[in-house]
């Protein structure tokens, strides 16, 4: 997923911050600070502390409920023991403020010029960013009908899904997956009974839904605010769930994973998302916590699902430069959590995976775009190297052009949705799959990966980038190439009978 925006800063006489201090400071906060020395407009500030927690500790071979909680602790002792000095300091200025631990993070609301430069003086401040709020472009239908249709789509034939159902007797069951997006529409006939929170006779929310949207951001959501029950204000959350688990079993099969269930974190408020609402989403994940629940003193890490879809990026004109998911993102592979991260629909030139967190190439599994029609790469879709790091990407790609999958009314988007938002979920149900096939590899990342990456279809490309030949595999286009799920999925259970 990629969001487009284009913001135009006015200039102003900068802030009297040192090199040093400046340095410490987002472009983009900096950019804002500068402008609000003439009408003192206040700012929503993500101040990161210098204290991380000592991942190397896990033991990642623990079993998985073990190993989450390990994190857990780990990361919460190391946020209470390190915020305290900063706390205190926000508290005798006043400040309104928010903890985290999936980063060590505090969030501090209605800073002026002045406390910002205070901040950046402290040594326990690692680094200040800006939390602002922007219109995400998220795809949608051309057309849309209710008309049904009968056995699984295209897309999930092409990507070997209904083979492994068929042939392998895999459907994903024991897996659970995360959908941090624009909500869910979770009584769709595709998706109720996928949903953790329904028992077939009630539903019970807590644990299994989170909303990270907490006041209008400028969405105006048709949904509200701090819902307690899933709801999706745009539709993109549920088209994402379905491709991953959807089966209304009346024939509507367009999810990779129809076995699996699904739990979910609304992030954006009608498309607008912040840095900050991402973060708790992923702290979400990584331990769950009930509706109006403390999130420390509540929560329950043996409830985290095992892989997270994130089709959606936070592009440096939403304040986002990086360096803000890069503790997220070691902490939750630390817990044996696979991140898929769809990686961005910027093509059809070099280099344009360019967003967080898409372009942290070795903490998250990116997914480009093709068309299961003809195997060609989508146009859009982001090509590599990441921007961030230099290295390859995405690192395989999926079915991503007019992609059928539920929408909130109920039906069913029938000429599809194009984005390689819709090509991460294929991606996120084949480690459903997989995992559930093989149960020694849950949490197993690495290998996860590899398998995934080595079972691809190798597919070239007349492009090259990055210094690498697109008739090589693999490529800046295509990754290690087509995923294929049946071929994944088969050489598992060869081994597991």
């Amino acid at each position: 997923m990629k969001f487009v925006f284009f913001l135009a800063f006015s200039l102003a006489l900068p802030v009297a911050f040192s090199t040093t201090h400046r340095e410490k400071i987002s472009p983009w906060l900096l950019s804002q600070v500068n402008r609000s020395e003439a009408d003192s407009r206040a700012q929503t500030v993500l101040i990161f502390l210098k204290d991380e927690a000592d991942l190397s500790q896990i033991d990642l071979n623990a079993p998985r409920e073990e190993r989450l909680k390990s994190v857990f602790n780990l990361l919460v002792n190391t946020s209470v023991q390190s915020q305290k000095g900063l706390i205190d300091w926000l508290t005798s200025q006043k400040i309104n403020y928010r903890t985290y631990y999936i980063a060590n993070l505090v969030v501090a609301e209605g800073l002026s010029p002045d406390q910002i430069q205070t901040l950046a003086q402290r040594k326990d401040v690692r680094y200040l960013s800006g939390n602002p709020q922007l219109r995400n472009t998220i795809p949608s239908p051309a057309l849309s009908r209710d008309v049904g249709e009968k056995g699984p789509g295209g897309n999930i034939i092409r990507f070997g899904a209904s083979k492994v159902w068929e042939e392998l007797k895999v459907t994903g069951k024991a897996m659970v997956i995360g959908g941090q997006d624009t909500g869910v529409k979770w009584s769709h006939a595709a998706l109720k009974n996928k949903y953790r929170g329904w028992d077939g006779n009630s539903a019970n929310h807590d644990y299994s839904w989170h909303d990270s949207v907490h006041k209008n951001s400028g969405g105006n959501s048709s949904c509200g605010y701090d819902l307690t029950a899933p709801c999706d204000d745009h539709g993109h959350g549920t088209h994402t769930i379905g491709t991953v688990v959807g089966d209304d079993e009346k024939g509507n099969q367009i999810g990779v994973a129809p076995g699996a269930k699904w739990v979910a974190c609304r992030n954006m408020d009608s498309g607008i998302g912040t840095p900050e609402m991402y973060i708790e989403c992923f702290q979400w994940f990584l331990a769950p916590w009930p509706q109006k629940g403390d999130p420390i003193k509540d929560a329950k890490p043996e409830l985290a699902p095992h892989v997270i879809n994130n089709s959606w990026g936070c592009p440096e004109s939403e304040g986002c430069e990086g360096g803000e998911f890069i503790s997220i993102l070691k902490a939750l592979r630390a817990a044996g959590i696979m991140v898929v991260v769809s990686a961005g629909n910027e093509g059809s030139s070099c280099s344009t995976i360019k967003d967080g967190p898409a372009f942290h190439s070795d903490l998250v599994l990116s997914v480009g775009a093709m068309n299961h029609r003809d195997d060609s790469i989508a146009g859009f879709s982001s090509r590599g190297p990441s921007v961030y790091d230099k290295k390859l990407g995405p690192h395989v790609s999926a079915p991503g052009v007019n992609v059928r999958s539920a929408v909130p009314s109920g039906g069913y988007a029938e000429f599809g949705w194009s984005g390689t938002s819709m090509a991460g979920p294929h991606v996120v149900g084949l480690v459903a799959l997989l995992w559930s096939s093989n149960p020694g590899l849950v949490g197993k990342i690495e290998e996860t990966e590899k398998l995934i990456k080595d079972k691809a279809e190798p597919k070239t490309s007349s492009q090259s980038c990055g210094g690498v030949s697109g008739t090589l595999s693999p490529n800046n286009t295509f990754g290690y190439g087509i995923s294929n799920a049946y071929e994944v999925v088969k050489s598992q259970v060869r081994q597991t009978q």
